[in-house]
């Protein structure tokens, strides 16, 4: 696609045609902070599937930096989108204003993990003497992609803060947003953990965790090769079931689940709640080097508080057994403060092709960004955990 000086920068429409070391070399090179979904592995299987297509409104334009050799030096996920569906960090009225306004904002591009609200590196370069000069190039590349497909934006979805904060020094317009992550501060057992919440917020907890105890039900995790397909076909009936009732219409297909098993079984943590020997309720979460990050959640009998036993309590379980620093579980949710879960800015970058709904994105994100911080300030305020800490 284009040249600096020895390096060149192409784009492929499938992630198969990018050797998948090279590209895990690029994405993971510390596995202490691992990161499943930027992973060969996690987006091939979208791919192969079908969950992300050009039918879909998914049409992969991924960018890869090599050397003159051949080698791989940096890669980027990279997505033409014709919709704004399955992003998490909502710009439809971005989108309405400029069509009203006579322009038309699909396609755009995306450099996201699709229908994954998780944060991450979107840059992929692993540390070199010209780490940044390498990433600057990616961006190039990113930038003539939208010129050459005139296409309206560029959205960088779920970045880390340093990668957010050079997207701003290269022009990008800044947001933000929140997520609510939970925090392991070493814990030896839940109970250490509950002991650092106020005695309201404790109580609470052990209440809820009584209330599932007294339905009968069962909680094993489930990873590795004790996944079979019986335990997806369950859990992709969970899933139908749930994504229908948020979002109407369910962006994972069943072969992905398939997939995911075949190819990340070690990095999978299948929550399963039985009751009577039936599973009854299951939570999906993937293992990464220092973080949980929880994902999918269904269900097809409705006990109080199994949500949150399944989802939250039981993810923080399995790190504080595993050693795991941190629990992400997933998007929204400030009803997950009182749980234990603290407020954490996530990020992303924006660049808008005209300059005039530029300035006027520009403007908005100005106002948006203050709200968020008082929003943030807010939160802080409603801390579960008690002073001394």
């Amino acid at each position: 696609m284009s040249e600096s000086h020895d390096r060149i920068i192409r784009v492929e429409s499938n992630i198969a045609s990018i050797n998948p070391e090279a590209w895990d070399a690029c994405a993971n090179p510390d596995q202490a902070t691992y990161n499943p979904f930027i992973s060969h592995a996690f987006l091939s299987a979208l791919e192969d599937s079908g969950s992300v297509s050009p039918r879909a409104g998914w049409s992969p334009q991924h960018l890869v930096l090599e050397d003159d050799a051949g080698n791989i030096e940096g890669v980027m996920p990279y997505y033409l989108k014709s919709h704004s569906r399955g992003e998490y960090i909502f710009d439809h009225g971005w989108a309405d204003a400029y069509e009203q306004a006579g322009g038309a904002y699909y396609p755009k591009l995306l450099s996201v993990v699709p229908f994954t609200p998780v944060n991450g590196r979107r840059l992929l370069v692993p540390p070199s003497e010209d780490f940044e000069h390498r990433e600057q190039l990616l961006l190039s590349g990113a930038l003539e992609l939208c010129n050459r497909t005139e296409t309206s934006s560029i959205h960088l979805n779920f970045l880390t803060e340093p990668e957010w904060k050079r997207l701003g020094d290269y022009g990008f317009l800044q947001r933000t947003d929140q997520q609510f992550h939970w925090h392991n501060q070493g814990f030896d057992c839940f109970a250490q953990f509950l002991e650092t919440l106020t005695s309201r917020k404790r109580k609470t907890i052990r209440k809820e965790r009584r209330e599932v105890d007294t339905h009968n039900i069962s909680i094993r995790w489930i990873t590795g090769s004790d996944l079979t397909e019986k335990h997806w076909d369950t859990f992709f009936g969970f899933y139908i079931d749930t994504g229908a009732r948020k979002w109407g219409s369910p962006y994972l297909n069943r072969e992905f689940f398939s997939l995911l098993g075949e190819r990340m079984a070690d990095r999978i943590l299948l929550v399963v709640c039985q009751r009577n020997e039936r599973i009854i309720a299951g939570a999906l979460n993937l293992i990464g080097g220092d973080t949980l990050y929880g994902r999918y959640w269904g269900c097809v009998e409705d006990h109080k508080f199994l949500h949150f036993e399944a989802c939250y309590y039981q993810a923080m379980d399995y790190a504080i057994a595993n050693g795991l620093k941190h629990v992400e579980a997933g998007a929204q949710g400030p009803h997950k403060l009182a749980r234990g879960y603290t407020p954490r800015t996530i990020y992303s970058a924006h660049y808008i092709a005209d300059p005039r709904f530029r300035a006027a994105v520009a403007d908005f994100l100005k106002h948006e960004r203050s709200y968020s911080d008082m929003e943030a300030e807010a939160l802080a305020g409603l801390s579960p955990y008690r002073k001394a800490r």
